[in-house]
């Protein structure tokens, strides 16, 4: 897909792979992925993998930004970093201002609806919220009932009312879903959701490979833990290694120290053989 021309949110010409209109034009035409990325690095592999969408916390959005400057990024605000209304508004636009396409919060309709009264494309959250899992008896799936896939369209709709353009579905039935996604506007992606979302989400460490308790709903794609366990022994070794090397005296050696010339370590000799001391 070419680039597109974009100004963002804080009046900064721009190249994105995706906007809002492609993405909601995209919806029931082909699925989308969206990761993960707190690094540079990760966001550099992202958009060099052809990732539709990464998701991130605000405070990573400069060291994101850097390593994916066109990908979609959606910003999001974690529940208790930002108290009040104001705190959530001023953190909103500083990451929209920094360069998000659009910011995610799992605080109430309200909150969405100021950030969309404001100009923002805002993201919400249904299904399981594991900040709220104990409303719900704990970790544990949603809509497995028809009551509460009920209640989860409910919310979808409250979302669509207050501004909302996408939200957030986790570990949720995913026939529930997928009938779902027939009576709403927004755009879905599914973390331990089925298949029936617009867009799959995975995190980049379980992807990789890079989680030792992975989620049920997860596949590793690769096997990072694996390598990161071949470095840490690899760091040791060395470690072990120059400490016995300075231990026995091995090191530094001549390859790895700075030699004097022989006479100019001479004349030194025979100047510090007629300085006197500074104290008789």
């Amino acid at each position: 897909m070419s680039l597109k021309s974009i100004y963002t949110y804080g009046g900064f010409p721009a190249k994105r792979n995706l906007t809002v209109a492609d993405i909601i034009a995209l919806k029931g035409v082909r699925k989308m992925t969206m990761v993960d990325a707190t690094t540079r690095e990760e966001a550099e592999a992202a958009e060099a993998a052809g990732i539709d969408v990464l998701s991130i916390w605000d405070a990573a959005i400069m060291e994101v930004r850097a390593g994916a400057p066109n990908t979609f990024i959606v910003g999001a605000l974690a529940m208790t970093d930002y108290e009040t209304p104001d705190d959530i508004l001023r953190a909103a636009v500083r990451v929209m201002n920094a360069g998000a396409d659009m910011v995610y919060t799992p605080r109430g309709f309200k909150v969405v609806q100021m950030l969309a009264d404001e100009g923002m494309s805002v993201m919400g959250h249904v299904g399981l919220i594991p900040r709220r899992s104990t409303q719900v008896g704990g970790l544990r799936a949603i809509g497995k009932t028809a009551d509460e896939a009920m209640h989860v369209l409910d919310e979808c709709r409250r979302y669509e009312e207050a501004g909302a353009c996408w939200v957030e579905v986790e570990c949720m039935a995913s026939e529930a879903l997928a009938e779902i996604s027939k009576h709403t506007s927004l755009i879905t992606h599914s973390i331990g959701a089925g298949i029936a979302a617009d867009m799959m989400y995975l995190f980049m460490e379980d992807i990789c490979g890079d989680n030792p308790d992975p989620p049920r709903h997860s596949r590793a794609f690769g096997d990072l833990l694996s390598i990161r366990k071949q470095l840490n022994d690899e760091r040791k070794r060395a470690l072990d290694c120059f400490k016995a090397a300075v231990e026995s005296g091995s090191f530094p050696d001549a390859a790895t120290s700075i030699s004097m010339p022989s006479d100019e370590l001479e004349k030194l000799r025979e100047a510090l053989d007629k300085r006197q001391p500074l104290h008789h």
